[in-house]
This record gives structure tokens, sequence and C-alpha cells, in this order.
């Protein structure tokens, strides 16, 4: 892709939880893109409501209903944002509720005969879009700013031992990111504590917390090898320093240019005040001088 949306041609967004989506509408308003939303209830944020131009609530599973919502709004081009809790798609009698319609039921069939993970499901779910004529576009065009530079951000620098895991744990993210399992690792003393899977980062931070007694652990998120900037990007903002400070996590690795920061300096100031590192760098070598 060349270029976000031109001012004036709406875009469309199906928003998850998190600060995320909030931010991309705001971007939207301020360069005159309207925005499309459709709100995944129970997830996305009702201040959405707000800040978008139109707005939707979906408030079951319906493939359908996104993109009727998205043509009547004038959508060409679409993006998503914000963490979906995929774990509702696994539980019993799941399909009382979130009462799928057919076109959702058909393709979730149509891909559990061949591949479940993130990746396979939100590029069939990329396809279905294009076949109605509407282009996936990454969010982080609109919004390049919020992606994390490079450097130590925090006051405190991490510490010999926090530096060694951090580059053993970023080798470990690389590989469960190439698989197409999670994006975070937990290390201490160089041992994996915790790895992400579905439960998402946070619950897997609060796991290694539990299983070290809360004393002190680094924390690695790091982009797919393969990652698609269309989705799914790692995002960490003041709800993973506050969730790593209850676990007594002392350190975060990041990768720049690749992990979106959200409300960088409220986040920074956060970090120094708990006293955890966090640490952005483009590979997992030794961290870069202070940013």
């Amino acid at each position: 892709m060349t270029g976000f949306v031109p001012p004036r041609e709406p875009i469309g967004l199906i928003a998850c939880a998190g600060r995320f989506p909030i931010a991309i509408a705001r971007k939207a308003r301020e360069v005159g893109i309207p925005v499309v939303c459709v709100g995944i209830a129970g997830m996305a944020d009702p201040e959405l409501s707000v800040v978008c131009h139109r707005f939707h609530w979906l408030r079951r599973l319906s493939l359908g209903y996104i993109i009727r919502a998205f043509r009547r709004g004038g959508v060409r081009r679409w993006s998503m944002a914000g963490k979906f809790h995929k774990h509702i798609l696994f539980r019993p009698r799941r399909w009382l509720q979130l009462l799928p319609d057919w076109r959702l039921v058909r393709f979730w069939l149509t891909r559990r005969r061949t591949d479940t993970r993130d990746d396979a499901l939100l590029l069939g779910l990329i396809a279905e879009f294009q076949s109605e004529g509407m282009e996936c576009v990454s969010p982080t065009d609109l919004c390049p700013e919020l992606l994390v530079r490079e450097g130590v951000l925090t006051n405190r620098r991490p510490t010999t031992a926090e530096e060694r895991d951090m580059a053993f744990g970023w080798s470990i993210a690389k590989e469960m990111g190439r698989l197409d399992v999670g994006q975070s690792v937990m290390v201490k003393e160089g041992a994996v504590l915790a790895v992400e899977a579905i439960e998402g980062t946070d619950l897997a931070i609060l796991r290694a917390g539990d299983l070290c007694g809360r004393n002190g652990f680094v924390v690695v998120k790091v982009a797919k090898p393969q990652q698609d900037m269309r989705f799914d990007v790692p995002t960490v903002g003041t709800t993973t320093i506050e969730v790593m400070r209850q676990a007594g996590a002392t350190a975060l690795a990041i990768e720049a240019a690749r992990t979106i920061l959200l409300d960088e300096h409220e986040t920074v100031c956060l970090a120094d005040r708990y006293g955890i590192a966090i640490v952005s760098r483009s590979d997992g070598g030794s961290p870069p001088g202070n940013g």
C-alpha cells in the first residue's frame, strides 16, 4: 500500500479492546478523515461513539452486518485495531452466546478445517472484505508516530542481568511469533517463566509473577518475523506497566518501529515512577544508548 485514505474519504474501523482504536479515530478526525466504526460490544470503548463520524455496536458476531455498515458509510478502505478476546470463540455453547450470522459460520467452519491461528483467520477475514471491494489498510499508516522509537525510554537502564534475559527472551519470542503462537515471553535468570498464547500479554505477565513470587523478571514483546502491519501489531501502554508492577516485573523490551506505544509520555512516566526499565531495540542484541 502506498498511502492511507485521502481526506474526506471515509475509513472503516473494526474496534476491539484497548485505547488503540480511540487513538486511530482521534487522528483521523484531526486530518479530516471520517471514521465509520463498528465496535465489538463488550470490548470496544464507548468513547468511540463520540469520536467517530458514524458508530455501530456489533452485539452479535455478524460479518454481514459489518460489511453492510461499511457499505452504507461509503467505505472502500478499512482497518482494525485493538485486542480481540479470541478465547470467546472456544467457550462451550459459543454459538448460542455469539449468535454468528451464516456468513461467519461458513467462514469459521472453512478455516477450522485448515488453520485457526491468528494470521490465517485474519488473512481470511481480509479476503472476505476484498470480495466486497473493500481493501484492508494498516492503521499505523495513519498514526506512524505511535510506532516506538529506538532507545532506552526510561530514566533507569536495565541491569546487566536484565539485559541478558532480554537477549535470551528475544530469540524465544521471535520463534513464538514465527509459529504464530504469541508475541510475549517472560524471563527470569535465563529461564522462561511464561509464554503468551491465547490469553494475551497481560494475563501471561500475571501468570509469570505468580510463578516467581513477584520477585522480578523481564517482559519481552516483539513483532512476528512475518508481521503484517495491517493487524495484530504488538501494543503496549500504561495498562501494560500497571500489570507489570502488579506482577513484580522490572523491565520491558519492545521492538523499535514495529511496536505501538500508546500515550508514550504517560507510559514512560509511569514506568519511571515504578522503577521499571523500558528498552526499545531493533534486534535482540545489546540495548541502544539513551534516546
